[in-house]
């Protein structure tokens, strides 16, 4: 499993991947710095030394992640099988309130991470919908 993350989200990125190798899922993460210019040669190396790429960033659909997709798309990796799934803001009013509760509301915490891969992994997703705990059975938290 990879997460490309931009912005923010880095630390939670880096909370998931913790739990997530407590749980056996091997996890790399890397810290997209710059959303122009894409690291192509990054994205590639990603998707291709991995089963499934997470992108995650605190945007709404249509900004990195979609970058990535068509980056990925041009140069034939989407057809040829690559699975890349991005995590944005989503598309609905998200309360008044600390970043935080926000973050939360908008379902890029650490544990929506988790949860969106264990979902992914296991092909049980057809559209994002943020994946809460409860929908995962049996993870154990790292701390």
């Amino acid at each position: 499993m990879a997460i490309l993350s931009l912005g923010g989200r880095l630390e939670e990125a880096m909370k998931a991947a913790k739990t997530l190798e407590a749980n056996g899922v091997s996890t790399t993460v890397a810290d997209a710095r710059f959303a122009k210019p894409l690291d192509t040669n990054l994205i590639e190396r990603l998707v291709k030394e991995h089963e499934v790429l997470l992108t995650i960033e605190e945007g709404s659909s249509g900004g990195f992640g979609a970058s990535v997709m068509t980056h990925l798309a041009k140069r034939g990796k989407l057809q040829s099988g690559a699975k890349v799934f991005p995590m944005t803001l989503p598309d609905r009013f998200i309360a008044h309130g600390s970043p935080v509760q926000q973050y939360r509301d908008a379902g890029l915490m650490s544990e929506n991470i988790v949860n969106q891969v264990m979902n992914l992994l296991s092909n049980n997703i057809d559209e994002f919908e943020p994946a809460t705990p409860l929908q995962i059975q049996n993870i154990r938290v790292a701390e």
